[in-house]
This record gives C-alpha cells, sequence and structure tokens, in this order.
C-alpha cells in the first residue's frame, strides 16, 4: 500500500489544479474537500494506483485491478463481507414475502420485486472503479487524533464485450467506500516532529503539496484503515395496486481489525435500531434518558452526537422516495408521540423540558421545537440522511469517466445535500490551517448553514428555486421555531411539497 499512496502523491502534484466538482459548479465550492474530475480518477484506476486490490493487496504482482470474482476471494481482508451482504439479502426476502405475500421477488424484469443481483459480485466481467475522494476532516470531533478521515470511493461496473470486439462499461447500483484516516499520528513530518492536522488541512487547500497526505513509507499502513461502508440498491419495485413506486437501499458497515487484519462486520453509526428499541422497555428508555440528557442533546443539536453502539442497528434498508411526511420509511417513526401505534420513546412533554433545560446551558442552533427534534432524530442516522436530498438512495454517485463524455452523461456527481455542505466542510478545514478549533456542528441535512449563505444564497441549496424551506403554523404567519429562518428568495414563495405541515419547497409565486 505504501508504494500505492506514494505514486498517488506524485500523481496530484502533477495534476495539481485540474481537480473540480464539475464544470456546472463553482470550484471554490469544494477547493480542497472532493475530487471527481473524471480525467484525474480515470488515470488513477486504469494505472492501477488507487485500486481497491492495490491498496490492500501491495505486494500483487500485476497492473491491472482485480475483477470482483478475484477481488473477494484473493483478498483475505474482505473475506467476511460478502457472507454479511447475502444474510442481508435473505432477511430482506423474507421481510419483503411476509409483508407482501402476493408479489414475486427475485432477479429480472418478470418479477414485481427485482433485486440486484448478486451475480455482479463474483463475476469476472464486473469491478469496482474510482469514483471519488472525499476529504471528511470536518469529522475529526470523532477522533481528533485521526484528524478525520478520507473517503475513497469506489463505484461497481460491469465491462461486457460486443461482437465487434468494443468493450461497453454499465455503471451498476452499488457502491463500495474505503474510509482511511486523515493522518496516521506516527507519521513524522521532515522537522522531525508528528504531522499535525494543521499541516493535513493545509496541503489540501493548496491542492497541490499531497506528499505524505495519506499514510507514509515508513509506518504500517494498517494504521491508516478504518472500515468500509457499502451501499447496494437491493430492490426496485414498480408501482402496483399495493404501493407506490420504490427503491430499496441496503447500508452495510464493516471496521478494520487490525489484529485479525480483517473487515468485519459492525454497526452504522448513530443508526438506531428501531424495531429493537421499541419493544424492550429498558432500553427505550435507556435510549431516552440518554439522550434527552443537557450535555447529549446539545451535541445533538449540533450533529456531533455519537450514539452508544448499544442503540445502534447492524444494517439499515433505505426507502426512497420517502417523502417530507412522517411514515415508517423514515428511521425515527413510531419514537414520537401521535405516530404509528403503541407508547412513544419520546413524548412532547419530555422533548419541550429537555429543550429548555439543554438551552439553559446556552444557545441551541436547530433544535427548538417537538419537530426540529422529530427531523433531528431522522437526519442524524445513516438512513435518514441519504433519503434528504439525495439522488436516488446516493449521495456520492460520482462522475461516470467511463463514458465517452463523462460530463454530459452526469451533469453533478453529487446530490444537492453533498454540495450544500461542502461549504461547511472547507470552513473546517481553513480554520484548521490556520490552527484554530474548528466549529464541527451542522444544520439539518435539508439545509445548509448559514455559514455558506452568502455562496449558496439563491440557489437551489438556499433560497433558491428547489430549496425547502418553511411553511407557516395553522392559524399564524411564522412558521415552526426550529424552521422558521428558511426562507426563500425574492420572487419565489414557499409551497407545500407533500402534505407536510412545516417544510414547503422554494417554487415561483403563483396568482
Amino acid at each position: 500500500m505504501s508504494r500505492a499512496l506514494r505514486i498517488l502523491v506524485a500523481v496530484v502534484a502533477v495534476l495539481g489544479g485540474a481537480i473540480s466538482l464539475s464544470a456546472a459548479e463553482n470550484a471554490s465550492y469544494t477547493r480542497g474537500t472532493v475530487i471527481t474530475d473524471p480525467d484525474f480518477l480515470r488515470k488513477l484506476d486504469q494505472g492501477d494506483t488507487l485500486t481497491i486490490s492495490r491498496l490492500l493487496w501491495p505486494e500483487r504482482n500485476a497492473n491491472s485491478p482485480l475483477a470482483t470474482d478475484l477481488l473477494f476471494a484473493s483478498l483475505p481482508q474482505l473475506k467476511d463481507i460478502p457472507p454479511a451482504i447475502d444474510a442481508e439479502f435473505e432477511r430482506y426476502i423474507t421481510r419483503q414475502t411476509a409483508a407482501y405475500p402476493t408479489e414475486t421477488i427475485g432477479v429480472g424484469e418478470g418479477f414485481d420485486v427485482q433485486l440486484f443481483d448478486r451475480a455482479n459480485l463474483t463475476s469476472a466481467n464486473t469491478r469496482f472503479v474510482l469514483a471519488g475522494i472525499v476529504n471528511r476532516m470536518d469529522r475529526a470531533y470523532v477522533s481528533e487524533e485521526s484528524c478525520g478521515e478520507i473517503r475513497l470511493i469506489y463505484r461497481l461496473a460491469r465491462f461486457d464485450a460486443g461482437p465487434d470486439g468494443i468493450t461497453t462499461a454499465t455503471r451498476l447500483p452499488m457502491t463500495f467506500n474505503l474510509v482511511l484516516k486523515a493522518r496516521d499520528p506516527r507519521q513524522v513530518a521532515s522537522n522531525g516532529k508528528p504531522v499535525s492536522c494543521t499541516e493535513v488541512a493545509r496541503r489540501w487547500l493548496d491542492n497541490g503539496d499531497w506528499q505524505g497526505l495519506i499514510g507514509s513509507s515508513s509506518h504500517p499502513d494498517d494504521a491508516m484503515l478504518d472500515r468500509i461502508e457499502t451501499n447496494i440498491q437491493i430492490s426496485i419495485a414498480p408501482k402496483s395496486a399495493l404501493h407506490d413506486f420504490r427503491s430499496d437501499y441496503l447500508l452495510k458497515v464493516f471496521k478494520y481489525n487490525a489484529a485479525t487484519k480483517t473487515f468485519e462486520e459492525s454497526t452504522l453509526e448513530n443508526q438506531i435500531d428501531r424495531n429493537r428499541i421499541l419493544v424492550d422497555n429498558d432500553l427505550r428508555r435507556d435510549f431516552r434518558d440518554w439522550l434527552l440528557a443537557p450535555e447529549n442533546l446539545r451535541a445533538f443539536d449540533r450533529g456531533t452526537v455519537l450514539i452508544p453502539e448499544k442503540f445502534l442497528a447492524r444494517a439499515a434498508v433505505v426507502p426512497t422516495p420517502a417523502g417530507l411526511d412522517a411514515s415508517a420509511m423514515q428511521p425515527e417513526f413510531g419514537m414520537m408521540q401521535g405516530e404509528g401505534k403503541g407508547e412513544p420513546v419520546f413524548t412532547d412533554s419530555d422533548v419541550v423540558n429537555a429543550l429548555k433545560q439543554a438551552a439553559a446551558r446556552g444557545d441551541m442552533q436547530n433544535v427548538r421545537s417537538v419537530a426540529g427534534f422529530q427531523r433531528r432524530l431522522n437526519d442524524v442516522t445513516c438512513a435518514g440522511c441519504h433519503q434528504t436530498r439525495g439522488i436516488g438512495g446516493f449521495h456520492f454517485p460520482g462522475v461516470d469517466w467511463l463514458a465517452d463524455k463523462p460530463s454530459n452523461s452526469t451533469i453533478v456527481p453529487a446530490s444537492p445535500h453533498f454540495v450544500g455542505d461542502q461549504l461547511r466542510r472547507r470552513d473546517i478545514l481553513t480554520a484548521f490551517a490556520a490552527g484554530k478549533r474548528p466549529d464541527f456542528s451542522r444544520g439539518f441535512a435539508s439545509r445548509p448553514q448559514t455559514r455558506g449563505s452568502r455562496e449558496l444564497a439563491g440557489t437551489e441549496y438556499q433560497d433558491g428555486w428547489g430549496a425547502h424551506c418553511s411553511l407557516p403554523d395553522a392559524g399564524s404567519e411564522t412558521g415552526d421555531r426550529s424552521f422558521m429562518s428558511w426562507s426563500c428568495a425574492k420572487g419565489l414563495a414557499c409551497q407545500a411539497a407533500a402534505a407536510s405541515r412545516r417544510i414547503g419547497m422554494c417554487f415561483i409565486k403563483t396568482r
């Protein structure tokens, strides 16, 4: 792995300013935070520089990436991933059959519910291609020692040879995210001192001096590995008499165990295990008491809360589109008063009293009402975040550089939520680079924080056409306290996009 990362350093230094989000977006949004230039990614991938096999098997004597039939079979680090995914598929099929016994489920268009073909994960014609590199130093609050994360995001693709000998490539609905620590705390700079978060941030922002950015030749690269995240469009179900069109996505996480040198099935960060909590009275009480404690509620408000593992799930199935209204498709549904059946985990009075206690210790930035608490309870989870302003079930599909004209085949490589969050991430990088303590807080997934309001104003991300906005409460000219600042630009009006009473979308005013 060391040799591959040294190659990355050299290539990036040469290409320098060729890194951008897309021609359609302002490059300043993403300077230092994300790499999606199709030509750059193609060179890294086709040169076998940043393929998964090269990173996890540096001794391999080859100059081409492994197809999936060999990737999982040849790399012992990945051996636990296929059986874990298979088990989730079988559980999903069982649940789907029980819920809709009259519908057929299987691979192919002849079924009512069309499954992702798992044969793609053991095929000689498919492999993972590098779709983007994302700087997540904004997540340094999780582990300050590692300065956050660097994510290498791969997209599954199938390569088919035609009768004319020309190979065509088709991207498939699965991403494979290899997460590295942003720095190795044992790495030493040229001055003999450990590389600091300040230095790492400066190199990303400089966009040219990447020496030692990821790993170093003098330290074991295993220390940089953190986890693998997978996202698979597990099924598509066309509209029927039983339900609307629906597409489900399976999310899984595998943490790296340096002792066993394998990626092991793990819980998803902040993915509350709703079903387990709702049926276990002790767990229900413990979760309520933990989250409503003032110090935890304030972290929840800022978006930096880290929910203990005992409340978390090992997988999430994310239905899309989920809409703005409360429904069983959302991860917290049934936990709030008035939702579903049975006793809620959080009553309105529980939340109101807890918010008063937390606010007494300082200003609450986002969660200022029961509705705000409910929305944060959804979007703090992996599933809820993926349902918010995503492209299908993905926030980062990446540019399809396999196409003849990548810029035309995919207009933008990421969702509105992803793009709108880049200014916050860059603000954190800038603070690190200046040697200051960053503000790690984030707004709701539906709406960027005001720290990017000047650059985002009037766009679909904030105040512009299609932006999420606040609807007035019934009998009042104002909206819910958690969303009152969500306005629309001049000439636009906030109109209900669904039955939601609080959140709408900015559209051109109509008479």
